[in-house]
């Protein structure tokens, strides 16, 4: 089968597309012929060498942490699924991902795929979704009424975050780019605030319960947003090169989030997405050929959106 792997860390042009024998799941595995996976920002991290303390790998490694696709044969000890599901899931950090025509998935991780949406568009879910699920429910515990503070929400887990964060009854104000503020207005935020002209700790004039960031801001910048927070509301950060500040005279919390696979927050996800109340954003498709150049452009910062990568036998 064709894969993308890197034999050693490096820049993006480790990257090699190359056969490699399918591979056959193990007991609790299943082997799930992919429709596409996706690139997200840690996957950079991982290829770069960034992660190597967290992540420790067995090179070659294949990346591609998000799955959407059929399964087409069964490990051992494998219930609640069978040959021909459509499924979607958040694989192993350590494990060979879904960058290759198949891939073996721990049968606990899947959940079924959307149906109201091609299937290679529903790998766009996984990882963003829980990111966004579990800074705000398990992390913020978002309740309704609460006022939420999301910087950075034109990004793929903002899209997920603000509308996530509308459906459960907030009032949601949330910065981004001029190119970006449409879309998250449109993604349901009451407030979209301007980040490249407008100074968010003045446009922000009444408290907020939760400061949820998603984006590469300082340090400096972070500590500022977090005088934003009422006494006693809680900081959330997901960029896991700068901890999330406290103000503890005030009782602010700081949390940091490691997402984690979660199949039953998968499939309420999913859940939404089929009953049209959580809209899968995909800005760009392409061929896991192309692999490498995606890596380049998310390196030299100029990736939007979430992108999708398909096998040439999707």
């Amino acid at each position: 089968m064709k894969t993308v792997r890197f034999h050693e860390y490096g820049a993006p042009d480790v990257l090699r597309y190359e056969d490699v024998d399918e591979p056959v799941p193990g007991t609790g595995q299943v082997r799930v012929r992919v429709a596409a996976t996706t690139f997200n920002s840690v996957d950079g991290n991982i290829r770069a060498g960034f992660m190597q303390g967290p992540m420790p790998l067995t090179l070659p490694h294949t990346p591609g942490l998000d799955v959407a696709g059929t399964i087409d044969a069964l490990g051992e000890g494998v219930d609640g699924l069978g040959i021909g599901d459509q499924v979607v899931g958040f694989l192993p950090f350590v494990d060979d991902g879904a960058s290759a025509e198949y891939v073996l998935a721990p049968a606990e991780s899947l959940a079924a795929a959307p149906t109201s949406i091609p299937l290679a568009d529903a790998a766009a879910l996984p990882v963003v979704g829980l990111t966004a699920w579990q800074a705000l429910f398990d992390h913020a515990e978002l309740k309704a009424g609460q006022r939420i503070l999301i910087s950075g929400a034109g990004g793929a887990v903002g899209g997920y975050a603000v509308q996530l964060a509308k459906t459960a009854g907030a009032y949601v104000i949330a910065t981004g780019s001029p190119r970006s503020g449409e879309h998250v207005k449109a993604a349901g935020a009451d407030e979209v605030i301007d980040h490249t002209t407008t100074e968010v700790t003045t446009a922000v004039t009444d408290p907020v319960d939760i400061v949820l960031n998603l984006a590469p801001i300082s340090p400096a910048e972070f500590t500022a947003l977090t005088g934003l927070v009422r006494d006693g509301g809680v900081v959330v950060g997901t960029t896991v090169w700068m901890p999330a500040p406290a103000d503890e005279e005030r009782g602010v919390r700081a949390i940091d989030v490691f997402v984690r696979s979660d199949a039953k927050q998968l499939s309420e996800l999913v859940a939404r997405v089929d009953r049209g109340e959580l809209i899968v954003d995909v800005s760009e498709r392409v061929p896991l050929t192309d692999l490498a150049s995606v890596h380049a452009r998310a390196a030299a910062g100029t990736l939007s959106g979430k992108v999708i990568v398909l096998p040439a036998t999707a």
